[in-house]
């Protein structure tokens, strides 16, 4: 057992950074470093042209889109047609973007039927098409518990990525937010706790550590760093502020394996 954790350990160390982010929140345009996250759209808003940013999330398989459970509720109330986009900058007044995949959203069976302990918050879309990406990897049954057990993730960093409001300023609460511009954008973040059926990370730009707002829900959490394809969880929620705590869902749990092995096949 011993030899396996030193070898998971050494799997994604390698992808690891010490860079710190400086401006999702306080983190940087994407570009084309994570092709295979997108973002979640649908007519919302009738006050601008197109569908609307509601949320971002990752391809898990060629036609199998990961995302939460919470933002399907919110396709499924509006009861528009919604879209997958995987472009690193969306425009949200373009009347007819192109790029844009349809699908159909499924949530876990358990969402809404439990507490905090294990919310379930998750779902996919499976799509129409396939986009022609390269899908990010899933991690095996119970790599974050080994991987904690074995002292593994207490100096590991995370990447995060999505589609949300942006803030650079470190003052200030809402008035610093600057709002979504559409870009893709990741940021580095530090570990905080590991639960059952989350995983907390450090969103706080005083220790160096970006995240996530408004409109980044059901993004991944990348185990290491830019360079990694290793999604291991996805974004929940945050702090009032955006600047303190990111809780995200796991990824490697019985529960969450147990719905996405219907629609992917797991490490």
């Amino acid at each position: 057992m011993r030899r396996v954790l030193v070898f998971l350990l050494a799997l994604v160390l390698v992808g690891a950074t010490a860079a710190t982010a400086s401006a999702i929140t306080f983190g940087e345009p994407d570009g084309e470093l994570h092709p295979n996250v997108g973002v979640v759209v649908i007519d919302r808003n009738p006050g601008s042209p197109g569908p609307d940013i509601t949320c971002s999330g990752t391809l898990i398989a060629e036609r199998v889109f990961l995302t939460v459970a919470h933002c399907v509720d919110v396709l499924l109330s509006v009861g528009e047609p919604y879209f997958v986009s995987f472009d690193s900058t969306y425009d949200e007044d373009d009347p007819a973007p192109a790029g844009l995949f349809a699908g159909t959203a499924t949530q876990h069976p358990s969402w809404g039927s439990s507490g905090h302990s294990n919310t379930y918050d998750m779902a996919v879309i499976v799509l129409d098409s396939a986009p022609g990406i390269t899908p990010a990897e899933l991690p095996t049954a119970g790599l974050l518990d080994q991987l904690n057990a074995a002292g593994g993730l207490r100096d590991q960093t995370f990447t995060t990525v999505g589609y949300g409001v942006v803030r650079t300023d470190k003052t200030g609460g809402p008035r610093s937010w600057e709002g979504r511009d559409g870009v893709r954008r990741y940021a580095l973040q530090g570990f905080q706790s590991l639960r059952p059926s989350s995983l907390e990370l450090s969103q706080n730009p005083s220790t160096g550590d970006g995240g996530i707002c408004a409109g980044d829900s059901g993004g991944p959490h990348f185990l290491g760093g830019v360079d990694s394809n290793l999604v291991v969880s996805t974004t929940v929620r945050t702090d009032r502020w955006c600047r303190a705590t990111n809780e995200t869902y796991r990824l490697d749990t019985a529960s969450a394996r147990a719905f996405l092995g219907d629609y992917v096949d797991l490490p």
